[in-house]
């Protein structure tokens, strides 16, 4: 992944609406989502959520698929997985990684 493809993808992100909505398309999994679906359960107008379908279309964060007269969207793992190696490609300075993963803690 290139830098302007990194600021386009995290650009994208930057919004809350936008993020939530990316979030969920990834945890709808090979799936996705219908717009409707996604719309109902951000609690987000369809028109207003349209509107950020689009930013993370052109970000290549998300594809669509039309199925008749549907659309179902679908996070693109690929191109999250390269996002996620070009922030973390030199992390550590290619020694042992110092960053330990967290895990939720447990009650």
């Amino acid at each position: 992944m290139e830098s302007q493809d990194a600021v386009s993808a995290l650009a994208a992100l930057a919004q809350a609406s936008r993020l939530a909505a990316f979030r969920a398309l990834v945890a709808a999994g090979d799936g996705g989502l219908q717009p409707s679906a996604l719309a109902e359960a951000l609690g987000i107008p369809a028109n207003t959520l349209s509107f950020h379908l689009k930013g993370l279309l052109a970000a290549g964060l998300v594809s669509q698929e039309r199925l008749g007269r549907a659309f179902i969207y679908r996070a693109d793992f690929t191109r999250m997985r390269s996002l996620l190696d070009f922030l973390t490609d030199d992390c550590c300075g290619g020694q042992a990684c110092a960053v330990k993963p967290t895990t939720p803690e447990t009650p």
